[in-house]
């Protein structure tokens, strides 16, 4: 990080979530260099949220494509009836 901070507002699963929802066809090894994490870590945190039903995977080929449930809502009660959507939408920066 620039100024050298280690912490970040946004959570892991948040950073997989915004990156899946705007390129369904990041492969784990993508996601895991963009978040600075490592591909297991990846790997736990997609089932996590595909069992919990944020995240759908579909098996095309070799590959997978995951589908963010834009529609479902945030989880903490600080955030109650926000959902997915809005924040991958807030997060969304044009030319990424």
């Amino acid at each position: 990080m620039a100024d050298g901070a280690t912490w970040t507002f946004l959570s892991n699963h948040a950073h997989v979530v915004i990156l899946l929802g705007n390129d369904p066809a990041l492969r784990m090894r993508d996601l895991a260099e963009r978040i600075g994490v490592t591909e297991r870590a990846i790997q736990r945190i997609v089932h996590e949220l595909a069992e919990a039903g944020y995240l759908e995977v579909h098996k095309e080929g070799r590959r997978n494509r995951y589908e963010v449930r834009r529609d479902r809502t945030l989880r903490h009660p600080i955030e109650a009836g926000v959902r997915v959507g809005a924040l991958i939408d807030l997060v969304d920066r044009p030319g990424r």
